[in-house]
């Protein structure tokens, strides 16, 4: 497969799960602002924070309120990471590779962004900021059956997966991380039924609560982050996503899984070996924000060295910049 095409397929997957992600991290903060004792409107800015946008957001924006940080990250077509961005850059892609994916995902895709155009030119989206972000998650879900039902899983299908799973364990640990830079407003609310409604949040921007509640029962911060960082069967856990990703690049390169001929596989290989033999308490005791943000590094660094073997053009004279997305979030 050309690396043109495979970029393309690759980035189309991530922004649309991109997508979805940033419409986990807003939904979550207004319903936490709903269940707050006191409003909480310094919630706002760490949100902007946990998604690596500060600086972007500063530029154009002068107070960090509810409107305006939902307003960059959900319609501001100069912020690349927004949802309407995401989509109109995972429309692009797909249309550059229309003979690759399939009608029925093209279709699904196209719907998706003028869908999100629609709220973004029409104002639907402030009578129910709520169901407009349940409707952005159920199309990323529809979007990832169509191609997993129609798309052959063959190369391009491992791409889409790659791409898909990288997105999601990055979002993931920032998921977990909100809760250290949102939710935690200050060190009375530890143990009290306020920080249980906290740690539910968390699990339920992660569609996690039900899954959670099956497996641990009653609420509890450990079992929470173990369940979210090291779960071997939950589809939004990290070690999960961690896993799927270093199969599909397996798959992509033909390079036996526990043996690597290319870096990418091999730092992939060792971050999901480094899951594997994780203990929970050691990533409590060491500092959940601290460990979660080495893990980002880790994952941010696999990114560019895929980029670097699948993707970056083999001329000397040539260097071929990162995706602005992958720089701002490392």
């Amino acid at each position: 497969m050309l690396s043109r095409v495979a970029d393309s397929i690759y980035w189309m997957s991530r922004y649309v799960e991109r997508a979805e992600n940033v419409a986990r991290f807003v939904d979550v903060n207004l319903n936490l602002m709903l269940d707050s004792p006191s409003g909480a409107a310094q919630q706002w800015q760490p949100l902007v924070n946990i998604t690596g946008d500060h600086a972007d957001f500063t530029k154009r924006y002068q107070e960090s309120t509810q409107h305006n940080v939902t307003q960059f990250l959900t319609f501001d077509r100069d912020n690349p990471n927004s949802i309407i961005s995401c989509l109109r850059a995972a429309r692009e892609s797909a249309r550059s590779v229309r003979e690759i994916i399939s009608s029925e995902m093209w279709l699904q895709l196209n719907s998706f962004y003028l869908m999100v155009n629609s709220a973004a030119t029409s104002g639907k989206f402030l009578g129910s900021p709520h169901d407009f972000f349940t409707e952005v998650k159920l199309s990323s879900h529809l979007f990832t059956g169509v191609t997993d039902a129609t798309m052959t899983h063959g190369e391009g299908w491992h791409f889409c997966r790659l791409g898909r799973k990288l997105e999601r364990a990055d979002k993931t640990s920032r998921i977990l991380d909100v809760k250290y830079f949102i939710l935690l407003r200050s060190a009375e609310d530890v143990g009290t039924p306020f920080d249980d409604v906290q740690w539910a949040a968390v699990l339920r921007s992660a569609s996690a609560f039900e899954m959670y509640r099956k497996r641990h029962g009653r609420i509890s911060p450990k079992g929470i982050v173990e369940f979210l960082l090291l779960d071997t069967e939950f589809p939004r856990a990290i070690r999960y996503c961690l896993n799927a990703a270093r199969d599909s690049l397996h798959a992509i390169s033909g390079t036996p899984i526990g043996t690597y001929r290319k870096p990418a596989e091999k730092l992939l290989g060792q971050l999901c070996s480094d899951l594997a033999y994780a203990n929970v308490d050691d990533a409590m005791t060491e500092g959940l924000h601290e460990y979660l943000d080495i893990l980002q590094t880790k994952m941010n660094l696999v990114s560019t060295r895929i980029y670097e073997t699948l993707f970056a053009t083999r001329m000397p004279e040539v260097k071929q910049p990162l995706k602005p997305q992958m720089q701002k979030q490392g």
